[in-house]
């Protein structure tokens, strides 16, 4: 192709964030319960770093890879809000919702400030305690308004909850600390699981108040974190049955057909735990018995993931024993922005590979897009922008700042963008971007 038809394209690629739909989407009753076979999600103007990749890749004759980047950030997907006063996220927020409106667009917000965030862990931040995001989600609701949006309510919420025990007798891991005036070490004030569950059910109760146009999502993990059990357990004590859904996959690598079926799964329990017949919900037996439903983790295979076909077949029919009349109905999305390689398996050894952070050889996965084919998926997103850094991985080599997978550089902070892993997500991607 000549050079000035690429960069024609590219110019293209990079002004269609900005460019006005004069037709606009249908007017939607339900963001996300409608399936559109069209999409109609808004796409924010590209950042700096990305517009400097194309130009530098278009400056090094390649334009090839310019296109391919122009197209990833040209694709619809997430904004994400993460700090800033409840002024402050009021504003940006509404700066979003007016621009996605100025284009008859539907914009898909992240809202990532729960206290204690991802456990001190490479995305670490958040609202101070539980006041603090009241007033912080309040703020970020306020600036949604009447709008029309999907809103990803905490990823990590759910999955990484502090001082938490699990339906089967388990403590989490994550146990933050300070030191008192004693100079004592002793738990973190506001770091409890019942205060985490009455955050997140205060978000949903605050956004259907104030934004009442929106189809908000709580975090169901993905494919091969939590089990079915104790990821319909949790979502249900966060409030999901008030909310749109759950999300899937965010962040993360796993498939599109395991994430599917996880899905349908921790919806199928829900249903058992929450409405299925009395033996599974009677509390003189200490129902109702999430711990009863069956998992993609197979006990006769060392409770590794299965989801080969005659497992799921043994999943699928003990939970649809446990249902009775009740109706699988809780439905999701699933994030398939990074998912197209499907997840990576190490070629070499380390302490902690940390297969979750920066894997090398992936590729994006389905574009986003209401027309999944599966009854309770509303959508394929792309939540977490593809191309932008999970951390500062080091796969657990004592003492070092950088990455072996990645050449031995170091890896870009969470959430900044990261050109070779951008190239390489373009490159990769299963379906192809062109």
């Amino acid at each position: 192709m000549a050079r000035s038809s690429i960069l024609s394209l590219t110019a293209l690629l990079l002004a269609s964030a900005c460019a006005v739909d004069a037709s606009g989407p249908e007017d939607l009753s339900s963001i996300a319960a409608d399936p559109l076979l069209k999409n109609d999600f808004f796409v924010a103007p590209p950042k700096p770093a990305v517009v400097k990749q194309v130009v530098d890749l278009l400056r090094t004759r390649r334009p090839a890879d310019a296109a391919r980047i122009a197209t990833l950030a040209t694709t619809p997907q997430a904004i994400w809000f993460s700090s800033g006063t409840p002024n402050e996220v009021k504003r940006s927020v509404a700066q979003t919702m007016g621009e996605a409106s100025w284009e008859r667009k539907v914009p898909i917000l992240v809202a990532y400030n729960t206290p204690f965030r991802d456990c001190a862990q490479y995305s670490a931040g958040g609202a101070t305690d539980s006041a603090a995001y009241h007033a912080w989600i309040k703020g970020f609701a306020n600036g949604i308004g009447k709008g029309k949006a999907v809103v990803i309510l905490e990823p990590d919420s759910l999955g990484i909850i502090p001082y938490s025990t699990t339906i089967y007798g388990q403590s989490d891991w994550c146990k933050p600390t300070v030191t008192d005036a004693a100079g004592n070490v002793v738990p973190a004030p506001g770091a409890t699981s019942a205060e985490r569950y009455a955050i997140l059910n205060d978000a949903v109760d605050t956004l259907a108040k104030l934004a009442p146009n929106t189809a908000v999502y709580l975090d169901g993990t993905h494919s091969a974190w939590l089990g079915v059990g104790e990821a319909a357990y949790r979502l249900v004590h966060a409030g999901v049955q008030r909310a749109q859904g759950f999300f899937l996959n965010v962040s993360n690598y796993q498939t599109t057909d395991t994430s599917n079926q996880f899905g349908i799964w921790v919806s199928m329990c829900i249903a058992a735990a929450t409405a299925g017949p009395a033996w599974v919900l009677d509390p003189t037996t200490g129902g109702p018995h999430f711990d009863w439903c069956p998992s993609q983790y197979n006990s006769a295979t060392g409770y590794a993931v299965d989801y080969s076909e005659a497992y799921r077949a043994t999943v699928t029919a003990g939970l649809q024993g446990m249902l009775g009349d009740a109706v699988a109905s809780t439905h999701f999305v699933v994030d398939t922005g990074r998912n197209g390689q499907g997840p990576w398996t190490p070629t070499a050894t380390y302490s902690d590979p940390e297969v979750w952070c920066n894997p090398p050889g992936r590729g994006v996965g389905f574009r986003p897009t209401r027309a999944t084919g599966v009854a309770l998926a509303d959508a394929y997103l792309w939540l977490k922008p593809p191309g932008e850094s999970d951390g500062s991985c080091h796969r657990g080599v004592v003492g070092s700042t950088t990455d072996p997978e990645w050449g031995g550089i170091v890896d870009p902070i969470a959430g900044a963008w990261f050109p070779q892993q951008a190239l390489q997500l373009a490159s990769l991607a299963n379906p192809k971007l062109f």
